[in-house]
């Protein structure tokens, strides 16, 4: 069982939770991720990692509350317990392993979308702390979706906001301001990293590559069991069959096949809504013996 410190709604459906988990608090790295079950029949989801503290012993957690079993997550507040939190898992981000010499030479871009906001904050916050500058960019339909903002404000060099309806900094898509900042700011950088929705990080990369900039993106394909046993995460890099969970989760974006994860990301999509349909019944007051633990 694992405790829950704390639990904040950072936007409408989207969630932070902070769990005493101290082993994990010690050996994270940037780019890693856990694996939460809520109750001891729950199903297992991958959160990546959006923060830790080793001297408090705690680790942060976003998720989006979409499908049956990360509601059951969001809907346990402090002083709760988590069946299990797995971790860390996944291969850290290349750059903790760079000459540190080498490293402070570079400029780095992250594009984030959405939830994918939280795993970007502790790369650039691990860079900051090394020296290392970093711009960020932070995309949402709207200015009610973003999260992170002042976390970001406080480690990343400069820090850029897109929306979709303009309500918040530039009006448009995060490739778009991407390249507004190459092509009319002047901006030049050495890697893009870019964290978000399939579709998002498919585009960032093609703008990423109009200008011959180094690009890495982190796939948030399906795991279940976070070690490469089950298969249900792989993904095609460079025409080679890859595990995320225990190959990445990052990835050269230019070797990833998106249209092939985007069609897998989807595979059990129908699985999901009928999992929400016999929950819904159930609380209705129907009884159903199908699809779900009794």
């Amino acid at each position: 069982m694992v405790e829950i410190l704390d639990r904040q709604l950072l936007a409408e459906g989207i969630w932070q939770t902070k769990v005493l988990a101290p082993r994990i608090a010690k050996s994270a790295k940037p780019g890693q991720f856990l694996i939460v079950r809520a109750d001891e029949k729950g199903e297992r989801i991958p959160l990546t990692i959006a923060d830790y503290d080793a001297a408090e012993g705690s680790v942060t957690m976003v998720t989006q509350a979409m499908g049956v079993s990360t509601r059951k997550i969001v809907a346990k507040g402090a002083g709760d317990h988590f069946a299990d939190v797995a971790g860390p898992l996944g291969r850290p981000s290349d750059f903790v392993y760079e000459p540190l010499d080498e490293l402070r030479g570079k400029r780095f871009i992250f594009v984030a979308g959405g939830v994918g906001t939280a795993p970007v904050y502790p790369q650039v916050k691990w860079l900051k702390e090394h020296g290392v500058e970093a711009d960020v960019i932070i995309g949402a339909k709207t200015k009610d979706m973003l999260i992170y903002t002042e976390q970001m404000k406080a480690v990343a060099a400069n820090l850029y906001i897109a929306t979709d309806d303009g309500s918040e900094g530039f009006h448009g898509l995060v490739t778009a301001l991407l390249e507004k900042l190459i092509t009319e700011e002047g901006k030049s950088y050495d890697c893009c990293v870019a964290i978000g929705p399939m579709i998002m990080m498919k585009f960032v990369t093609l703008t990423a590559k109009k200008f011959s900039l180094p690009c890495i993106v982190s796939l948030n394909a399906l795991m279940v069991d976070g070690t490469g046993m089950c298969g249900a995460c792989r993904v095609t890099i460079a025409g080679k069959t890859k595990f995320t969970c225990v190959d990445g989760p990052e990835f050269n974006a230019y070797d990833v096949d998106f249209d092939e994860a985007m069609r897998r990301q989807g595979m059990y999509r129908t699985q999901e809504q009928r999992a929400a349909a016999i929950v819904k019944e159930r609380a209705e007051g129907h009884k159903c013996n199908i699809g779900l633990d009794k």
